[in-house]
């Protein structure tokens, strides 16, 4: 092929590639990267290539799947599937419904049940195709599916709210205003009780903007809590919780936040493991 057309052609599949890498990664920089790597085995390759975007798929899902592989693996028990898992592979795909607060459950399947689950529920991916990705059998390919469909099935709804809250302060550190604005629900609002006014937060911010606005960039001093069993994050200083952000989830999307500072309600403030890690 061509330089110059073998260049134009790759351009013309990145978008779709990034797109791919970053929903089986879920990191839109390392997608990137895999990308490029992608482009450099294309440069680099004399293979006869039947089907540029075939081919790119394959080798950009390959570069995917070794990313996986070398990451720390986590106990599979603690996200269990449910007990009956229907076989939905013909139905409405549940990958492009979890969205930002299920991908804490995602990031935690196996390298093979992420790989065949996003292609096949995200992308339309035939069990064939991905089968050979994986280098195994279309009947592998689809139980690795189902299985990964029956544990984000299962730990889903007890995980989304922590989900939410987690990736919701990982926005407004990381300064990504557009998740911010995809986390926040039309109407909502932030309040604060006397307490926390009195410290400095605002006694009241309304709308899915202005909220996304006030956040983006900020919090880089919270951390991720517990408070009456429920998700939430906190301002810490020296050690000590000050302001509580207690959150309002509902259907996956923040409704509210109140800022809480009031002494007996910053007792029941417990730390723990922020699920974006």
């Amino acid at each position: 092929m061509d330089p110059s057309q073998q260049t134009e052609d790759f351009e013309a599949e990145r978008l779709r590639l990034i797109g791919l890498a970053t929903r089986i990664l879920g990191a839109h920089g390392e997608a990137e990267d895999v990308v490029q790597q992608a482009w450099l085995r294309l440069h680099g390759t004399d293979t006869d290539i039947e089907s540029l975007p075939a081919w790119l798929t394959t080798v950009t899902t390959r570069l995917c799947l070794d990313r996986l592989k070398s990451r720390t693996p986590v106990p599979h028990s603690d996200i269990e599937p449910s007990e009956v898992t229907p076989d939905i592979a013909d139905d409405v795909a549940l990958a492009d419904t979890v969205g930002v607060a299920l991908q804490a459950v995602i990031d935690r399947l196996t390298p093979g049940e992420r790989v065949a689950f996003v292609l096949h529920d995200s992308f339309g991916f035939d069990f064939a195709t991905i089968a050979a990705i994986l280098d195994t059998t279309p009947a592998a390919a689809r139980k690795l599916a189902s299985r990964a469909r029956g544990k984000v099935r299962g730990a889903g709804a007890e995980r989304a709210d922590w989900a939410v809250v987690d990736a919701f302060m990982a926005a407004a550190r990381e300064g990504d205003f557009d998740s911010l604005l995809r986390l926040l629900a039309p109407d909502a609002r932030i309040t604060a009780d006397a307490a926390a006014v009195a410290s400095g937060t605002p006694e009241r911010v309304d709308g899915r903007r202005e909220i996304a606005e006030f956040f983006n960039g900020s919090a880089h001093a919270a951390l991720a809590v517990l408070v009456d069993e429920r998700p939430g994050s906190a301002w810490f200083h020296r050690g000590e919780a000050k302001v509580l952000f207690d959150f309002d989830v509902v259907d996956g999307v923040v409704q509210g936040i109140t800022f809480r500072a009031e002494p007996e309600v910053l007792e029941r403030v417990t730390r723990r493991e922020d699920t974006r890690r």
